[in-house]
């Protein structure tokens, strides 16, 4: 098959996910122009940490209060919608924060309200963004989608800092960096808006749609809660035992202990160098995970992945300086890119299509929910033992985590031999007998690259990590 057919014949050949990703990598950037600008902001109009701290709080719990909220709205009236509110209310949002920036105004009373507003959007639009690529691709296509998407990202997460910083010395201010991540709301908004709200003919969710107009039970688990599907699925509780654990070593890893390496060894310059070798790593190992589709036991496969990140964290600043901590976080990078999109993937073939927004909303919960605990207990810890030593118990923990895991015979077949969520329903006949129904619809669909490329939704994967938040941080 030519290189073009290639093409043709994968994500990319279908428009709705062309849209998307195109959206979203311009969001992306401007995500990280905000980032810049926001504390500029701050700071050089006298608003001291202290403010900065207290505004960023200030985004940080709507947008954590909001997440499974995010996800029942997803599963309700479909993750498009979900997102496309978003995005539109953070483009006015942000737009008023440049109004401040030009005004200088950087006071509590003008700038918590918009950013817990900003905050609150950001936690509805992450399982949406996570719910969405089912209703877009089929399922053979799905890992390839989640890959490019997520390198999509990863790429605007290289370009947004430069971009912000360059606005904001070129002019002083805030104000233009502030005005991008706007636009970029605003293209992303448009291009959402010209995906059709209808899931595409072929895919995973238009399979599920079939099923449940036939009466086949699949949509019963649209009438169950995420609380009594997680008391069902044991693979599930692994999972997010798994994510909260590997996240409480990640986030401290990589948000405190790898900065204080490198601001005692290698500096500044150091530090960006570090840090590009890990986005560079992340980007290489998130396209490769578009080649693990026919992976017969995915689950063991990314749990050896994340095995190798752990050996890579705990060696980091043993290795010769700096060009062997860039070597081992080039390494993490891409090992926590390729786990993160395989299990991600298997997650979307395997929850029930009506409650899948839940069910992403309750792995976000647990991964962003850890972090605040973690860069706590981390900033203890490398205060009395060094960052040198924190990287091996980082690392760990991350290990411990992983083989916790794999001692589960359900967590080791987990998406074995590509089964959708039929397989693991626990349930006899009705919704259990739907799940399995629409398991085999969903082995015998072909694909139809004509009828997805004209109909259908798309979406990005936010880049909440669902196992590391070392891997992919969050959004802004």
């Amino acid at each position: 098959m030519s290189r073009l057919g290639s093409l043709r014949s994968g994500p990319l050949g279908v428009r709705s996910f062309r849209l998307l990703a195109g959206g979203q990598f311009t969001s992306t950037i401007g995500d990280y122009c905000y980032a810049v600008a926001l504390p500029w902001l701050v700071l050089s109009n006298r608003g001291g940490t202290v403010l900065l701290g207290t505004v960023l709080a200030c985004y940080g719990v709507p947008r954590m209060v909001l997440i499974p909220v995010g996800g029942v709205l997803s599963d309700k009236v479909g993750p498009r919608t979900v997102m496309l509110a978003a995005d539109g209310a953070r483009c006015v949002l942000v737009a008023g924060l440049a109004v401040l920036a030009a005004r200088h105004t950087a006071s509590l009373v003008a700038l918590g309200p918009l950013a817990a507003f900003i905050g609150a959007g950001e936690g509805l639009f992450i399982p949406a963004s996570f719910a969405i690529m089912p209703s877009l691709l089929d399922g053979e296509r799905l890992g390839a989608g989640n890959a490019i998407s997520t390198a999509a990202v990863q790429a605007g997460s290289l370009l947004g800092p430069a971009l912000g910083g360059a606005l904001v010395a070129t002019t002083r201010a805030s104000t233009w960096a502030f005005a991008a991540d706007a636009a970029s709301f605003a293209v992303s908004a448009l291009t959402l808006a010209l995906i059709p709200r209808r899931a595409a003919t072929g895919t995973m969710s238009a399979a599920a749609d079939e099923a449940a107009g036939a009466g086949a039970g699949a949509g019963d688990g649209g009438n169950r809660s995420v609380l009594a599907f997680l008391k069902r699925s044991r693979v599930l509780q692994v999972l997010l035992v798994v994510v909260i654990a590997a996240n409480l070593a990640g986030g401290g890893e990589g948000e405190v202990a790898l900065p204080s390496l490198a601001h005692a060894r290698y500096g500044a310059a150091g530090y960006g160098a570090l840090l590009a070798c890990f986005a560079i790593g992340g980007v290489i190992g998130t396209l490769s995970a578009s080649r693990t589709g026919g992976l017969r036991r995915p689950a063991v496969f990314a749990s050896i992945v994340f095995l190798v990140s752990s050996v890579a964290i705990a060696l980091t600043p043993y290795l010769g300086g700096e060009a062997g901590a860039a070597a081992m976080l080039f390494v993490t990078g891409a090992t926590n890119g390729l786990g993160n999109v395989t299990i991600l993937t298997v997650l979307q073939k395997w929850a029930p299509p009506a409650m899948l927004g839940r069910v992403m909303s309750a792995l976000m919960l647990c991964a962003f929910g850890s972090f605040p605990l973690s860069v706590a207990v981390s900033g203890v810890l490398v205060r009395h033992i060094g960052p040198s030593l924190f990287f091996p118990v980082a690392g760990g923990v991350v290990a411990v985590a992983i083989l916790g895991g794999l001692t589960q015979r359900e967590f080791r077949e987990f998406g074995a031999g590509g089964a959708s969520w039929g397989k693991y329903s626990h349930g006899t006949g009705g919704a259990g007998a739907g799940l399995k129904r629409l398991d085999v619809r969903l082995k015998r669909k072909k694909p139809q690259p004509s009828a997805a490329g004209t109909r259908g939704t798309a979406g990005s994967c936010d880049k909440a990590a669902l196992v590391s938040n070392a891997a992919l941080g969050s959004r802004k």
